[in-house]
C-alpha cells in the first residue's frame, strides 16, 4: 500500500514525493525500496502489486523497475485501505484464485528483517491452511499512544502454530494513562497494519462484511487487465466507502489470529519515531546527513543530508530538518504543529 501522501515528514516529504519515496534513513534507499527488498526471499518481484496514487504512478516504477507494470494499481483518489485491499484482491484473485496475501504499508521500518521474515513465513503457512485471517503484533516497548492496539489472548495458542494466538479485541490509540495500563497487563500488542491471509478468506470476508464494496470490485472482473481497466476503476472508485480494512473487516471478522513478533518495527508517523530508529550519540542526538556537528545539545534529530555543513549549539528536543532551501526549527514536543507550516 502506497498511496499515502507522508506529510508529517515537512519539509523533507512534500504531497508530490511524500515519505515512502524517501530516503528517510539516510541508507541510499528509500522506504518503499526497503518494504521491497525485505519481501524478496518470501515473494518473488513479479508477484508484488503495488496499490498508489496516479500522481506517483512515475515515482513507484523509477524505484520499482523489479514489479511489473500490470502490478502498479492506480487509484484516482483516496478512500482509506478497505477498498484498495479489496481491489488488489479481486485483481489477485481473477489470476491465482489459490494464492495468499501478504499486506504490508510501503513506509514502515523493520530493524530485524530475518526475524520478519520468519514471522511472514509463519503466518502464510498458517493462513493457507486454514481460514483465519493473521495480523503481524508488536511486541510494545513503551506505552505509545500513536498506535493502536491489539488485545490477545495470548494464554492458549494455536493448535497448528505455537506462536500464532487468537485476538480477543481491536483497540483504538489510547490515551496515555491507558497505554500504559496495555503495557502492564502484557497481552496487549501494538497494530503494525500487516496482514496475511488466502485471497478466499478476504474475499469471503468482504462479502460477508462489506457486500457493496465487494460487488463493485466483482463486478470488473471481465475488464481486468484490459484497455478498459484504468477508466472503469476512475468512474467507480469514488464512490467506494472510505473505510478502513481494520473498520470494515478485522473489527468483524470472527477467526483473526495474530502474531506477536519483536523486529524492530516503527511505522515513522513521526520525526520522534525516525529520532527513536537512528543511532543516537551519547546525549541523545539522532543525525542524518554528511556534515553535521552538535556542541551543547540534548534529543535533538538533525536531518540534512544535501551536502550541506550544519552546526548546532544549545539546543534540547529539537527537530532541525533542511530540504531545498526550506529550513525547519521545532521542538519535538510541538510537532503535530507542523502541518500549519506549509
Amino acid at each position: 500500500m502506497a498511496g499515502g501522501i507522508g506529510s508529517r515528514f515537512w519539509p523533507m516529504s512534500s504531497p508530490e514525493k511524500p515519505k515512502q519515496f524517501l530516503d528517510v534513513l539516510g541508507c541510499g534507499k528509500t522506504l518503499i525500496q526497503l518494504t521491497l527488498a525485505r519481501f524478496r526471499t518470501v515473494v518473488p518481484p513479479e508477484n508484488v502489486w503495488v496499490v498508489t496514487s496516479q500522481r506517483y504512478e512515475s515515482l513507484v516504477r523509477e524505484q520499482l523497475p523489479e514489479v511489473p507494470a500490470r502490478n502498479v494499481l492506480l487509484e484516482p483518489c483516496r478512500r482509506n485501505t478497505a477498498p484498495c485491499i479489496c481491489y488488489v484482491s479481486w485483481k489477485i484473485k481473477k489470476q491465482n484464485p489459490r494464492a495468499n496475501i501478504v499486506v504490508a504499508p510501503s513506509d514502515h521500518v523493520i530493524g530485524d528483517v530475518d526475524a520478519f521474515r520468519s514471522a511472514v513465513n509463519d503466518a502464510l503457512e498458517f493462513a493457507a491452511e486454514t481460514d483465519a485471517i493473521v495480523t503481524l503484533g508488536i511486541k510494545p516497548t513503551r506505552p505509545e499512544t500513536g498506535y493502536g492496539y491489539i488485545k490477545a489472548d495470548l494464554g492458549f495458542s494455536s493448535s497448528r502454530k505455537k506462536n500464532i494466538f487468537r485476538v480477543d479485541e481491536f483497540r483504538e490509540k489510547p490515551t496515555a494513562e491507558v497505554a500504559e495500563g496495555y503495557v502492564k497487563q502484557g497481552n496487549y500488542l501494538w497494530n503494525a497494519g500487516i496482514f496475511i491471509w488466502s485471497v478466499s478468506t478476504i474475499i469471503n470476508a468482504f462479502r460477508v462484511y462489506e457486500p457493496e464494496l465487494s460487488a463493485m470490485f466483482e463486478d470488473l472482473m471481465p475488464c481486468y487487465d484490459t484497455p478498459d481497466e484504468q477508466a472503469q476503476i476512475d468512474k467507480l472508485y469514488p464512490e467506494c466507502k472510505d473505510i478502513s480494512v481494520d473498520y470494515a473487516i478485522m473489527e468483524k471478522a470472527e477467526e483473526v489470529f495474530v502474531y506477536p513478533a519483536d523486529f524492530g518495527w516503527s511505522d515513522l508517523g513521526s520525526w520522534g519515531s525516525l529520532r527513536q530508529q537512528v543511532k543516537q550519540d551519547a546525549y541523545g542526538n539522532a543525525c542524518i546527513g554528511p556534515d553535521i556537528s552538535l556542541y551543547d545539545s540534548h534529543n535533538c534529530i538533525v536531518h540534512a543530508t544535501e551536502e550541506k555543513k550544519v552546526v548546532v549549539q544549545g539546543l534540547d528536543g529539537y527537530i532541525v530538518a533542511e530540504k531545498d532551501g526550506t529550513l525547519l526549527i521545532c521542538r519535538l514536543s510541538e510537532e503535530q504543529r507542523i502541518k500549519l507550516f506549509h
